[in-house]
C-alpha cells in the first residue's frame, strides 16, 4: 500500500528525498512557504502543501504547525532531511503521538546522542574511546581550570548542545580559558538555548573521521565504511571524501573504527541511518566526538563507494521494513569518491554571499553527480544555509576521482553570485591535499584563499571557450 511521505525540508536535500520516495513507489509531499513560493524541490514532488510563514521560526521550525498539516493531509511519515528539526526529540515524539512515522531514529536515541555530555557517557559504557576531559557539564571557570590542569593544555571549550562549529573555543593556557569561558556560554545559549559546556583535551593536527551506520528495527546494525571530513572552515566541512586517505590501506584501523561505531549504535538501540564522528590524532588513535542522528550532507560519497541508497534504506527502516542488505559482508568498498560543497559565499572571506543566479551551465564528465537546487533566476536568500549544491566525483581510485572533480569544477558556471568554486579548484591542486596528509587545520595553515585572484583570467578564458562549444553543439543539433 502506497505511503504518503511529507518532506519537511527544502533545497537539494528535499529533492534527494523526493527521488527516494518516488523510487519506493510512495507519494512525495513537499512544502512551499511565503518565503519561497516556487521552491525547486516541488518539481520532484507529487503534491504541494502550503506552510504559512515568511521565516524559519514560522515554517520549518514550527513543530505544531507541521504536525497539524501532516494530520490534515493524511501523512504516513515525515522525513526531516538535515538541519531544521532533523534532530529534534520533541518533533519526533509529537509525530508519534499522531501515529505518524518520524523517518529517523527513535526519539530516545535522538535525545541521548544529542547531548554531548550524555553521549560521551554512553560511549564510555560501550567501550568507545573518548577524548580526555569533563564527564559532564562544567558549571564554573574554576572547575574548568582544574580539569584543564589535569589533562594539560591546549583544551577545547565546547557547547553541550548543537553543532556546526558554534560554541567552540580552543584555549592554549589559563588566561585564554578565563577569557573564553563566559563567551562560549553566551554563544551556546544564543545558538542552542543551552549554556552548558564541556572541557576536552584539544587534539593537535586532528583528522575528522566519521563512520556511516545503517540500522533497522530488528536489531541489525551495519557500517558503510568511513569518510574523511577534515577540510573545514569555521569548523564546518567543505570537502569530504571516502574512504579516508589518512587511514589509507590500513585495513585493521578501518575495521576497528567502523566496528567501534557499530558498537555505539547498538548501545542506544539505533534504528536508522546515522553517523558516528571521531577525531583521529597523528598517531592514528581515535576518540568519539558525537553522533549525528540524521542523514548527513556528505552521504552521497558513501553511496558512491558502496552502491547503497542510504535515503531509501532510511525510509525502509523507519517503517520496519527489511533493508537492502542482510549481512555486513555484503557491503563492499569500491573506488573513491570526493564531494565539494558548492556554497554561495565569498571565496576569500568564506562568509555567506546571497544573491540571484543570472546564469547556470554545466556539462559534467562521466561518474560525476551534482546534487543541487539551482536554476537561472534562482535567488539565494540569507535566511537559509549558503550551501546550494554538492559536486560528487567517483573514480576507480583517489587520483581518478580528483581528475574528474577538477574537470567538473572547470565546467560548472554559476553567475550572478559569489561562490566557493574557485577555492575548491585551488585546494584540489594543492600538494597537501593531493598527498592526503591534510588535517582540520588545513585552511588556516595552507591558506588557499590567497591564490583566488590568480584564477580570474584563467576562468574567463575557460568560460568563453565552453560557452562557444555549448553554442556550437546546440546549433548543430
Amino acid at each position: 500500500m502506497s505511503k504518503r511521505i511529507l518532506i519537511c525540508n527544502r533545497g537539494e536535500i528535499a529533492i534527494r528525498i523526493a527521488k527516494a520516495v518516488k523510487e519506493l513507489g510512495y507519494t512525495a509531499v513537499g512544502f512551499w512557504t511565503d518565503n519561497e513560493q516556487e521552491p525547486p524541490h516541488l518539481e520532484y514532488c507529487d503534491e504541494w502543501v502550503y506552510l504559512q510563514g515568511s521565516n524559519n521560526s514560522e515554517t520549518y521550525l514550527n513543530i505544531s504547525k507541521i504536525v497539524d498539516l501532516a494530520v490534515e493531509h493524511k501523512i504516513d511519515g515525515v522525513h526531516p532531511g538535515y538541519g531544521f528539526l532533523a534532530e529534534n526529540t520533541v518533533f519526533a515524539q509529537e509525530l508519534n503521538k499522531k501515529d505518524i512515522v518520524f523517518i529517523g531514529p527513535h526519539a530516545k536515541a535522538i535525545e541521548l546522542m544529542g547531548d554531548k555530555a550524555v553521549s560521551k557517557k554512553i560511549a564510555k559504557k560501550a567501550g568507545v574511546p573518548v577524548i580526555p576531559g569533563s564527564t559532564g557539564e562544567v558549571e564554573t571557570v574554576e572547575e574548568a581550570k582544574k580539569i584543564a590542569s589535569d589533562i594539560k593544555y591546549p583544551v577545547l571549550l565546547k557547547a553541550v548542545a548543537g553543532g556546526g562549529g558554534k560554541g567552540m573555543r580552543v584555549c592554549n593556557d589559563e588566561v585564554e580559558l578565563e577569557k573564553n569561558f563566559e563567551a562560549v556560554k553566551r554563544e551556546a545559549l544564543s545558538s542552542f538555548g543551552n549554556p552548558g559546556m564541556l572541557v576536552e583535551k584539544f587534539i593537535v593536527n586532528p583528522h575528522h573521521i566519521e563512520v556511516q551506520v545503517l540500522a533497522d528495527k530488528k536489531g541489525n546494525v551495519f557500517h558503510c565504511f568511513e569518510r574523511e571530513c577534515s577540510i573545514q572552515r569555521r569548523h564546518q566541512k567543505i570537502i569530504e571524501e571516502a574512504p579516508s586517505p589518512f587511514i589509507g590501506s590500513n585495513e585493521e584501523l578501518r575495521k576497528n573504527i567502523c566496528e567501534t561505531a557499530v558498537n555505539l549504535a547498538k548501545e542506544v538501540g539505533y534504528d536508522s541511518a546515522g553517523t558516528v564522528e571521531f577525531v583521529m590524532g597523528e598517531d592514528y588513535s581515535f576518540y568519539f566526538l558525537e553522533m549525528n542522528t540524521r542523514i548527513q550532507v556528505e552521504h552521497p560519497i558513501t553511496e558512491e563507494i558502496t552502491g547503497i541508497d542510504l535515503v531509501v534504506n532510511m525510509i525502509k527502516a523507519a517503517f520496519g521494513e527489511d533493508l537492502d542488505i542482510n549481512h555486513q559482508a555484503e557491503i563492499e568498498l569500491h573506488g573513491h569518491a570526493i564531494e565539494c560543497r558548492v556554497c554561495a559565499e565569498d571565496p576569500l572571506t568564506m562568509l555567506p554571499a546571497p544573491g540571484k543566479i543570472s546564469s547556470l551551465d554545466f556539462i559534467l564528465p562521466q561518474s560525476v553527480r551534482f546534487d543541487h537546487c539551482l536554476y537561472n533566476g534562482f535567488e539565494i536568500k540569507p535566511d537559509f544555509d549558503p550551501m546550494v549544491g554538492k559536486l560528487i566525483a567517483k573514480g576507480f581510485n583517489r587520483s581518478a576521482a580528483i581528475k574528474k572533480l577538477n574537470y567538473a569544477l572547470d565546467v560548472l558556471f554559476i553567475d550572478g553570485i559569489k561562490t566557493n568554486i574557485g577555492l575548491h579548484k585551488i585546494i584540489l591542486k594543492e600538494q597537501n591535499f593531493l598527498s592526503g596528509t591534510y588535517s582540520t587545520n588545513y585552511i588556516a595553515t595552507v591558506e588557499p584563499m590567497s591564490e583566488i585572484d590568480s584564477l580570474k583570467s584563467d576562468n574567463d578564458l575557460i568560460k568563453k571557450a565552453v560557452a562557444l562549444e555549448l553554442k556550437f553543439n546546440r546549433e548543430s543539433l
